[in-house]
């Protein structure tokens, strides 16, 4: 099905899409992915994801990309309150090669109008008339102060984040990543694994203030990102895990 030579051998990993396998070929084993993110070679320079090795288009027209497999292991929730986090997210945002990469293969802007639009599309009725989420909704539409687009990965749950037994640190899943503000990300890693009288240290280790701005931007990005996961809870009948963002969310209206 890859057009591979004779010799490798393939098994699924996880993941939902059914993309992912690990290849073994020569006694070497490599993490092969079907249609990774087209800007994987950017991040294997920045050594952000582990190393690319090869890349081909394949006779059903999908890419098939090849890494370096790393044994290692996916962070815990009480590791992403750390400075080697803080650091790697940073290098991340801060990286011209990268913005200048997911630029020059069609990475489009995620403004914060068309981010409002989409998630709060995706609120199913029956939660439009819960108090905390029309409160939610009307703050929503104040949007945040515009900042500096970069890149941001979208998706930062503390499973794509993998540790190295040589505790080299690299953030893996990509295909969510477009061109926004850093907020968008920060609110994430603050909201679910940083309490907040330590976001002024995590952001120090990040390299920027607490400023008011920021905190402004965080709470916005915040709120959007838990009215879509009430959404999303809802939607999979997961109620238990609906309310505890409910929970999140009541704490953040207060901030």
């Amino acid at each position: 099905m890859f057009d591979l030579e004779p010799g490798w051998s393939l098994e699924p990993i996880g993941g939902t899409t059914g993309g992912a396998f690990m290849g073994v070929y020569a006694h070497e084993k490599f993490f092969l992915k079907r249609n990774a993110s087209p800007f994987l070679a950017a991040l294997s320079v920045e050594g952000i994801t582990p190393k690319l090795i090869w890349t081909k288009r394949i006779a059903t027209g999908d890419v098939l990309t090849a890494q370096d497999w790393v044994n290692g292991r996916t962070l815990t929730r009480a590791q992403m309150n750390s400075s080697m986090v803080a650091q790697l997210l940073a290098k991340v945002h801060n990286s011209v090669l990268l913005r200048r990469m997911l630029k020059k293969v069609g990475g489009a802007p995620q403004t914060p109008r068309q981010l409002f639009d989409q998630y709060v599309a995706k609120v199913p009725q029956p939660l439009r008339t819960h108090p905390l989420m029309q409160a939610t909704i009307a703050a929503l539409q104040t949007l945040p102060a515009a900042a500096p687009l970069r890149v941001c990965h979208g998706d930062l749950n503390h499973k794509n984040w993998l540790l190295s037994d040589s505790q080299q640190l690299y953030l893996v899943d990509w295909d969510q990543a477009s061109l926004g503000d850093i907020a968008f990300d920060l609110s994430v890693v603050l909201i679910n694994y940083v309490p907040r009288s330590q976001w002024a240290k995590w952001l120090a280790a990040y390299g920027t203030p607490l400023s008011d701005d920021l905190l402004a931007r965080i709470v916005w990005y915040g709120r959007l990102h838990l009215l879509h996961e009430v959404a999303a809870q809802y939607t999979a009948q997961r109620y238990t895990e609906m309310n505890n963002a409910l929970t999140q969310l009541q704490q953040l209206s207060q901030l």
